[in-house]
């Protein structure tokens, strides 16, 4: 999700503080459909007689006596005479053909997912392990307005009082978005030497990341061209010139990226060596991985918008990076129990393929939107933190380095962080 500079969310998922671009949610957040049957009404069921007299079901018109009748002509060419059966006319038979195709693409699309919305309420049932709380290595996305001026001392204290007690460790602060061309004004992020100097006096032990990101042009012609080298190159000078404003980190959030692409991979080599010398994590907020082997193609394929990313290309990001966050929200679900089952989903393919030495933070949905791909009364912080704890549990339950991230600060409620303490921190 990126947000706009001003801190309020975009009309659509974008790569930065706005909603889920992917924020967010990508996903999410989505297709249901009903089906009918056939209650044979249309069979004939007509029973010829010896007599010639009809003594079938068809309640339509009737043919004539015989040859000479006044009521009109005679038996149907080809029909035998007293035969009260009659052809059925082409332009029926062709409707019940349309029906039955229609009946069967229903239950090509549905019967699939009725059986993957099933499972997906089966995972959300049992009991987490104990001890699958907080281990301290939490994030939150903020907005924004922390570092163009509109923030002061006293937010950084109202901040500190909040964040007192939980386990986030780290501020994704949006210093962005970037320019399409990889540039960044410095005067985007103006204040970052107060707030991160503020914020190590309120926060002792915390990291204050700049958050960078922007809309790909990879299914509309406008956008970030990760292909061009020249681009890549800026967005790696621009990197530096924040490290060197004070930021102790670099969080990226690039959207839609499609699964696969090779040069974002070659962008986080690049940036790397970056942070590395300078003594800092690089992080990345990642998309969903496929609920289904293969799934992104399948959708990219019907919307132009594939969204997830397949378990091993996740993997190969994870690998190259020292933190990554999967926006897990924006997932198409429409109820709590379905959401808390996907993101238990999530969690465990997303614990599968990121090594022990990366950060691995699972996303809450800290904002209310209602949406296509998002329903704010299925997406909320205890199902989320329920399906976090169900993952967890299920695939590697004593995992050190491992976290929520909030999204995001100015959208966020008290119920929320009610909920984030109560179900994860456990205060």
């Amino acid at each position: 999700m990126e947000p706009t500079t001003d801190g309020e969310p975009d009309a659509a998922p974008s790569t930065a503080e706005e909603t889920p671009t992917g924020r967010r949610s990508d996903a999410a957040h989505e297709p249901g459909t009903g089906t009918r049957t056939r209650t044979g009404a249309d069979v004939d069921t007509s029973t010829p007689t010896t007599g010639g007299t009809d003594t079938g079901t068809d309640t339509g018109p009737k043919p004539p006596a015989g040859p000479g009748s006044p009521a009109g002509p005679g038996p149907a060419p080809g029909a035998r005479p007293g035969d009260g059966r009659r052809s059925a006319p082409r332009g029926r038979r062709a409707l019940r053909r349309a029906r039955r195709a229609a009946l069967a693409l229903v239950l090509v699309l549905v019967l699939p997912l009725l059986a993957a919305e099933t499972a997906l309420r089966v995972n959300y049932a049992g009991d987490p392990a104990g001890g699958t709380y907080t281990r301290g290595q939490d994030a939150i996305w903020l907005g924004h307005a922390w570092v163009d001026g509109r923030k002061n001392d006293a937010d950084v204290t109202a901040l500190a009082e909040r964040l007192h007690g939980t386990g986030i460790r780290d501020l994704y602060v949006h210093a962005g978005p970037l320019e399409d061309d990889g540039t960044l004004p410095r005067s985007a992020y103006s204040r970052a030497g107060w707030l991160t100097a503020a914020v190590h006096r309120a926060l002792p032990g915390v990291r204050v990341q700049a958050w960078l990101g922007d809309r790909l042009a990879t299914e509309t012609p406008h956008g970030m061209r990760l292909e061009r080298a020249r681009t890549r190159a800026a967005v790696v000078t621009s990197t530096r010139e924040v490290l060197a404003a004070g930021f102790d980190g670099a969080h990226f959030d690039l959207e839609p990226l499609h699964s696969g692409d090779r040069d974002y991979l070659g962008l986080l080599d690049d940036l790397h060596e970056v942070t590395r010398a300078h003594g800092v994590p690089l992080s990345v907020a990642a998309h969903q991985i496929d609920p289904l082997p293969a799934f992104h193609s399948l959708w990219g394929t019907l919307t132009n918008h594939p969204k997830w990313w397949s378990q091993a290309y996740f993997g190969q990001v994870a690998r190259r990076v020292d933190q990554i966050a999967v926006m897990s929200y924006d997932t198409m679900q429409p109820l709590e129990s379905l959401y808390g089952g996907y993101v238990a989903e999530q969690t465990s393919l997303a614990l599968e393929v990121t090594p022990p030495s990366t950060d691995l933070l699972m996303g809450l949905p800290f904002y209310h939107e209602n949406r296509f791909g998002h329903r704010a009364r299925a997406e909320t912080v205890p199902a989320a933190v329920r399906g976090v704890r169900l993952g967890l549990s299920r695939t590697d339950a004593y995992r050190a380095r491992f976290g929520v991230a909030l999204y995001v600060d100015f959208a966020a409620t008290e119920a929320d962080w009610t909920a984030y303490r109560r179900d994860w921190v456990r205060l």
